[in-house]
């Protein structure tokens, strides 16, 4: 039986093509990206260690082994980061028994104070459960009429699985649900990932929990959004991260001079302010 670890090792090595890291290509393959002696040559280690990496029979590999094994793939930081993440979660580090909850939803007053100094911009503080936590009045113009904030307790993963209205209101639908999923892998605590994993499987059914078990780093580029008033809008994300308080900060930009103006529209005819929701 496979691990998390092993399907993600496993993964990136048949997604790697041998030129993209200067190997040969030439004699029969019988799967495709690289082979297992191919990798373990490159990252110095047997193939019969390799084997029982991705199979899931070793389950408790050395930080060294790891940095190994990024250098040999190429790893992208973020890459790198879900890497160290599933070897702790395989090795059972974070099994401990304890009882799914919430994960806390506290903004330290220095960072409200921080959205405070981007208004009128658009800006958004969340976890990676995609708890909404607090906002600026430009991300209410921004989401005004798709329903994203009715809920007392906004969760943009839960929206964006379990609300019809997020399917036209993401141009890109399927980027961003595979953002959202991803992003559990990365939550607060395992436990509060599982929360609100069990929370959702039954209502989002296999468009979540197919990209949950996905292995795959989702890139993170433009976001496109069609407003209800009939704009579409261009935006880019900077996320600054809050490590101590497990939280993100995104701002976001506009992309082209159209989405400036759009922007400018939308925060006139909508009358917001920032929010703290806790």
């Amino acid at each position: 039986m496979g691990t998390p670890l092993g399907d993600f090792i496993r993964a990136k090595r048949d997604s790697t093509q041998p030129e993209t890291l200067g190997l040969p290509t030439h004699g029969r393959r019988r799967s495709p990206g690289l082979r297992r002696s191919d990798l373990a040559t490159r990252a110095g280690i047997s193939v019969e260690y390799l084997t029982r990496l991705e199979q899931g029979r070793d389950r408790n590999p050395s930080v060294s082994i790891l940095n190994a094994l990024a250098d040999a793939l190429s790893l992208a930081a973020a890459e790198r980061t879900h890497l160290r993440y599933l070897a702790k979660i395989t090795g059972g580090e974070c099994t401990a028994h304890v009882r799914p909850a919430p994960a806390r939803r506290e903004v330290r007053p220095s960072v409200l104070q921080t959205v405070r100094l981007l208004e009128p911009g658009i800006a958004l503080v969340t976890n990676r459960l995609g708890d909404v936590l607090a906002h600026s009045s430009g991300f209410a113009a921004l989401t005004s009429g798709t329903g994203l904030l009715d809920a007392d307790a906004p969760n943009l993963t839960r929206y964006v699985f379990t609300d019809p209205r997020a399917r036209s209101f993401f141009a890109d639908w399927d980027v961003i649900a595979d953002e959202r999923a991803f992003d559990l892998w990365l939550g607060p605590a395992v436990e509060n990932s599982e929360w609100l994993t069990a929370d959702l499987a039954p209502i989002a059914g296999p468009e979540f929990t197919r990209r949950l078990n996905s292995t795959v780093v989702p890139p993170r580029g433009l976001l496109r959004v069609n407003h209800p008033a009939g704009r579409s809008l261009r935006l880019n994300r900077e996320t600054l991260e809050l490590a101590e308080d497990a939280q993100q900060l995104v701002v976001f930009l506009p992309a082209d001079d159209a989405t400036a103006e759009a922007v400018e529209e939308l925060r006139r005819t909508t009358p917001t302010r920032l929010r703290a929701i806790s």
